[in-house]
């Protein structure tokens, strides 16, 4: 292949993987895979002299495609240069005095004070414009909103959830393909939420990186003055060490080891001067600037033999690829087995049993093939279901083919289904775990969520179900009986509708004067004026009522169980047609969702913007600059402090 073509074929490679990446949470290619291919690139730029417009050597992130505002950045935020070795960082350093600090894998955030308050919040976007987050930021763990520096003061820094956040957060979640894949897929869809009420429970931190402006401040010409201030100011600073190219290894070595057991997501480190002149004075190439150099860590490989792959079908119908192989050590653990992800992969890795594969952990985190040394050939994509039988179809879509089964009845489907059925939010029904449903199913026991009910037709058969003895079968009969009673809110989550979540389900019933009735027969406009459901949540909720078997099964279902009336609300509605906005501390609630509480349960309504609709805004901070303080101002809206907010309403 010519080398003018081949550049052309990694650009699209790695555009494509990019795209999918930043702006749809998807991973087509591995990292290490992208990062193969785009040191090719480079080479082949630096050895051609072609540079194509479009190649990502020269482009800087994606467009941002969210609904939140835009803003120019006052800078374009350029990527750093990289590198795996050492002795790169070391020849980069000199003797001169660097920091080296972790790169953490988060989403870059541009933060804005004025008069010791936050008054703005940027994602870094594409690097030339951000989205404006401020009403987010503001529910960060770790983040002052109100600093004893009064001058403008502009910063740079990672949002980022911890890896013991993550796995809560994912263990909260019963619904497996629900799962969030990795920190730094759930930290970018927390941070840029058009609803800050579900940033604020993600516990998203903030871990400042770069000063870029603090107004009339002599740090002495050093980036290290510039972390001791900040941290002085209230910030949580990226952690970091003063190096030089002697005690550069050891300080690599230092990172390496602790990374082991380090709680933040990190995929390398970063190499700044100290002295802020002298880099500032290097300049920047069109995409890297000069003054600091990224290290990412060479992750650790091993070699083994694939045995096979493994599809194993969702609740979603996505049938995944998953790579099993001979045990290798890895970062100190043993690992067999690594998801393929989609279809597109396995075909790019040409992968077959028998074959010898390298696989590592990304970030020393997540077991991933990097490479297929032998390479004899596609596996075979099945083309019927395991779990059913069923006839598979493999989609593309945006260039990514991925397997499903279309067969509605499809067990793995409905295992999937009626787990969710049981769960706690849901029915709360005792004694049916994942394992008990897949043998009653397989065994014709349950074939729709009526049959939960009816399940004493079958007590011979099952109290002679291996673990399954009289005891259990009682625990479980007197399980379903109490569940029978259920409030309507429960019932509508635990029908499986797709994006429809308990929070959603309980908004539905609330307008709806948990009428099910109106609720069955609602429409996509009426579904769309509840403040909190969207196009997409309106449409597979319709969707789903519009269909007969759905119908059906539900009211055989409701031949089984009564709904129960709600809790009366005994608070007097003296809020009744109010708006609220509540910004800022609180200090009488233990945060602003009790606030939010306290205001519903007397009939009013809590929204996350000022707007023309709205009534009052409860700031404690009634002299601030913030943008919410500014708009109520704008539209003649009466701010109010807590205090304020109390005597009129307790």
């Amino acid at each position: 292949m010519e080398k003018s073509e081949r550049i052309k074929e990694l650009v699209e490679l790695l555009n494509k993987a990019g795209r999918a990446y930043y702006q749809e949470a998807e991973e087509i290619m591995s990292n290490f895979e992208y990062d193969k291919l785009y040191d090719e690139l480079l080479s082949l730029e630096k050895e051609t002299g072609i540079v194509l417009a479009n190649s990502p050597t020269v482009n800087v992130g994606y467009e941002v495609v969210s609904e939140l505002p835009k803003e120019q950045h006052g800078s374009p935020m350029l990527s750093l240069d990289k590198t795996k070795e050492v002795e790169t960082l070391a020849a980069f350093a000199g003797e001169r005095k660097c920091l080296l600090s972790w790169k953490l894998d988060g989403l870059t955030v541009v933060l804005t004070y004025n008069n010791g308050s936050l008054q703005k919040a940027v994602t870094r976007g594409n690097g030339q414009v951000g989205e404006v987050i401020t009403a987010n930021a503001r529910t960060f763990k770790n983040i002052p909103v109100s600093i004893p520096f009064k001058g403008e003061l502009t910063l740079r820094g990672e949002a980022v959830i911890k890896y013991s956040d993550f796995e809560e957060i994912n263990k909260s979640i019963e619904d497996i393909d629900a799962k969030y894949k990795n920190p730094r897929n759930l930290c970018s869809g927390s941070v840029r939420q058009l609803n800050s009420e579900i940033t604020a429970k993600r516990n998203v931190n903030f871990m400042a990186f770069a000063l870029i402006n603090a107004e009339n401040v002599d740090f002495q010409n050093s980036m290290e003055n510039q972390f001791i201030w900040l941290e002085n100011q209230g910030f949580d600073v990226v952690e970091h060490k003063r190096v030089t190219q002697d005690n550069m290894k050891e300080t690599v070595e230092y990172f390496a080891e602790k990374i082991k057991t380090y709680d933040y997501p990190s995929d390398g480190l970063v190499l700044m001067y100290d002295d802020i002149a002298y880099g500032i004075s290097l300049g920047s190439t069109a995409k890297f600037p000069r003054n600091g150099i990224a290290f990412k860590w060479e992750d650790e490989q091993a070699e083994t033999t694939l045995k096979y792959i493994e599809w194993s079908p969702s609740r979603t119908g996505l049938i995944n690829p998953v790579a099993v192989f001979e045990p290798v050590e890895l970062e100190g653990t043993t690992v067999t087995r690594a998801s393929v992800h989609n279809v597109s992969i396995v075909e790019q890795l040409a992968l077959h049993s028998g074959d010898r594969i390298k696989v590592y952990k990304a970030n020393m985190i997540i077991p991933q093939i990097s490479e297929n040394l032998t390479q004899t050939g596609n596996i075979e994509v099945p083309d019927t279901c395991p779990a059913c039988g069923h006839n598979t179809e493999i989609r593309n879509d945006n260039g990514i083919k991925t397997l499903y089964c279309p067969n509605k009845q499809c067990p793995a489907k409905n295992i999937k289904a009626f787990t969710l059925f049981v769960s706690r939010n849901a029915m709360n029904i005792d004694g049916l775990s994942e394992e008990t449903l897949e043998k009653f199913i397989d065994a014709g026991y349950i074939r729709e969520f009526a049959d939960i009910y009816r399940i004493s037709r079958y007590r011979e058969e099952i109290t002679n179900t291996s673990g399954f003895g009289e005891k259990s079968y009682d625990n479980l009969i007197t399980s379903l009986n109490k569940s029978r009673n259920v409030e309507l809110h429960a019932l509508i989550y635990s029908l499986g509708i797709p994006n429809i979540g308990v929070a959603n389900a309980k908004l539905i019933c609330k307008y709806f004067d948990n009428d099910l009735k109106k609720i069955r027969h609602a429409t996509v406009e009426e579904l769309v004026k509840i403040d909190g459901i969207g196009d997409k949540m309106a449409e597979k909720f319709t969707e789903y009522f519009s269909d007969k078997e759905n119908v059906e099964k539900l009211d055989r279902l409701l031949q089984e169980v009564t709904i129960k009336n709600p809790e009366v609300n005994h608070n007097a509605q003296n809020m009744e047609g109010l708006n609220f906005v509540v910004t800022g501390s609180v200090n009488h609630f233990a945060n602003r969702n009790e606030v939010k509480e306290y205001i519903e349960q007397r009939g009013g309504k809590v929204t996350g913007s000022v707007t023309s609709k709205t009534n009052y805004l409860i700031n404690n901070d009634i002299m601030s600059n913030s943008s919410k303080n500014k708009k109520a101002k704008e539209l003649g809206i009466e701010i109010i402090t807590e205090e304020q907010f109390i005597e009129r309403w307790s």
